[in-house]
């Protein structure tokens, strides 16, 4: 039956290869043209489909500059959300929307950076509207790598580091076969790579691939744990405190297996899970199948990743009676002094 599939998928590739080709042409060969902004722009995206960090990566380069007194905001197109158009998530200090109108990952991006956001299909609308809103000097786009419409200072890809070792494999073609949005010939376009190895320990580039990554400025980036925290109230907790504890682990996120790896290291207990996909908008029945697996069980209490906790603070009636707590990680560059110089320069 997978054979099948495959024959069948086989034509859509070619035509979504060759439609991908022509556009990246177009974009070369200035037919498309490409719109500046006011503002400097670092875009941080990838090639493939999910689950390699771009919001984990969006958050730390955000919160550099920051750190270094930039006036910057995000802008992404929002994912997943209920709403069109151009919206104003954040004026930095106030979030004016909810989940469901932004998206997830801009919700609690929004929530944890505490800069100016927002959303837009159009990045160049959105960019030009989000500078005009915020008066802000610089922005960090998400997930832009492949909106070649609006002019950047610096473009960032990063990489799945376990997708990097799967050469030969169907995952490594393009899309509806396998996870790539582009080919690997893309990078030419990328200043900056990051090879995230999530959890685990670094590893060498493969053979194979080394001439598309050969030349560029590649740093390796890794997930640390920054603790344990209560979705109602915030209140912090040591990754020690759960350990040996029966607790339900709810996710709707990309490649959960980093998720589910790291609490196994931590000596999580597992066991009772609940898996969704990516970018779940979860509705009063997933609420309530949560809620008897959680009985069912008899777990101490729910958790979850930072993407999913924001979605669960609307059925707070619901789940008033159910302790829920959720992962912090943040991205940290192997290389960071080199890495935050290059970022600083890029928009001085």
């Amino acid at each position: 039956m997978l054979d099948l599939l495959r024959i069948v998928l086989l034509p859509l590739v070619v035509i979504y290869s060759s439609i991908i080709k022509i556009r990246n042409w177009f974009f070369d060969k200035k037919v498309f043209q490409v719109r500046t902004s006011e503002a400097k722009i670092i875009s941080i995206g990838n090639i493939t489909v999910g689950g390699s960090g771009k919001t984990p990566a969006v958050m730390m380069v955000t919160q550099l500059l920051k750190n270094n007194s930039k006036k910057v905001g995000v802008l992404s197109r929002g994912y997943g959300r209920n709403s069109l158009g151009y919206l104003f998530v954040s004026n930095g200090e106030k979030i004016n929307t909810t989940v469901d109108e932004c998206g997830d990952e801009m919700y609690f991006m929004s929530d944890e950076l505490k800069v100016p956001s927002a959303v837009a299909e159009r990045r160049v609308e959105g960019a030009r509207k989000l500078i005009r809103d915020s008066n802000i000097a610089a922005i960090v786009l998400d997930d832009a790598f492949q909106h070649r419409w609006i002019h950047r200072d610096i473009d960032i890809v990063i990489f799945d580091d376990s997708f990097l070792n799967k050469v030969g494999q169907f995952e490594q073609m393009m899309l509806p076969l396998g996870s790539m949005r582009e080919p690997f010939e893309s990078l030419k376009r990328a200043d900056l790579i990051i090879i995230n190895r999530k959890f685990s320990d670094r590893t060498e580039i493969p053979n194979e691939l080394f001439k598309y990554f050969n030349k560029k400025m590649v740093f390796t980036g890794y997930y640390h744990i920054k603790g344990i925290y209560d979705v109602k109230t915030h209140h912090f907790f040591n990754n020690s405190e759960f350990q040996g504890q029966k607790s339900l682990v709810v996710c709707g996120i990309a490649r959960p297996d980093s998720f589910l790896n790291v609490l196994m290291k931590n000596e999580i207990d597992i066991t009772n899970k609940m898996i969704f996909p990516d970018h779940k908008n979860y509705s009063l029945k997933e609420i309530q199948q949560i809620r008897k697996k959680f009985y069912d069980t008899n777990s101490y209490s729910v958790l979850t990743t930072q993407k999913d906790s924001v979605k669960f603070t609307k059925y707070s009636k619901e789940l008033d009676d159910i302790d829920i707590y959720y992962l912090k990680i943040e991205l940290r560059i192997d290389e960071q002094k080199e890495f935050d110089e290059l970022i600083l320069k890029s928009i001085n």
